[in-house]
């Protein structure tokens, strides 16, 4: 069954994201969408970026790519119209390192301060370690006890992570629901660009191109110029 979000969506929404970038990755053009039609986003960043990149975490030796990243996630959040970035310190691609409870605790905690209708976060079957545990993390701190706020679950996917797990080695990301953004897939892009060190040149899928492209296929899946595709994990009406 597909979904369309009208009023499914949810006035208050959180984005739940391994890493600096893929927040607009994988909802950068529903966020524009959202916010301009007086939804409230918030954008919670679990893992640092950068530091997987030596052979030994050193926060000292990446501190300037660290703190562009930083400055990068808010960029692009006021791009996109969002009400609120956090970031917090994990170690990129060594979340599997930490305490599983430690990270869902970090995420129960935003879920209590922010009350959101709406939690978005990773596919469980991506490539990278950091999606997955974030994915997972996420779905037990919204588990549906009586008197939580969150009503929908929703998972997107990450170009260079998402379709780079062989199909027998894990799920398969297959959307069934998706937003339109053909008036905001723009300031998807633009967004992107407050990320020059994480993105790169065609034909790799974490280019601008290839981004366009998915998201003009996806559109094509229901009949619009542009859309992002999600998988519904849960709805409660």
């Amino acid at each position: 069954m597909e979904y369309r979000s009208k009023k499914d969506i949810g006035n208050t929404i959180l984005i739940v994201a391994a890493h600096p970038d893929d927040e607009v990755l994988g909802c950068g053009g529903s966020i524009a969408k959202w916010t301009s039609l007086g939804h409230i986003v918030h954008v919670l960043i679990m893992a640092e970026g950068a530091t997987s990149r030596s052979s030994i975490r050193d926060r000292k030796v990446h501190s300037e790519k660290l703190s562009l990243l930083e400055n990068s996630a808010h960029s692009a959040g006021k791009i996109l119209g969002v009400t609120s970035v956090k970031l917090l310190d994990f170690p990129d691609n060594r979340m599997d390192s930490i305490d599983r409870l430690d990270i869902i605790k970090a995420i129960e905690k935003e879920i209590v301060r922010l009350k959101p209708d709406t939690v978005i976060t990773h596919h469980c079957g991506d490539v990278n370690i950091d999606h997955r545990i974030t994915h997972e993390a996420v779905v037990t701190a919204c588990r549906p006890q009586s008197g939580h706020s969150v009503r929908l679950l929703l998972a997107f996917e990450i170009m260079s992570s998402t379709e780079w797990q062989p199909p027998g080695s894990n799920f398969v990301f297959q959307p069934n629901w998706f937003e339109d953004i053909e008036e905001t897939v723009d300031s998807k892009i633009k967004a992107l660009e407050c990320y020059q060190s994480e993105m790169r040149e065609w034909p790799h899928p974490r280019s601008l191109k290839s981004v366009k492209n998915l998201a003009k296929y996806r559109g094509s899946m229901v009949g619009c110029g542009f859309a992002e595709g999600f998988m519904l994990l849960r709805i409660i009406k």
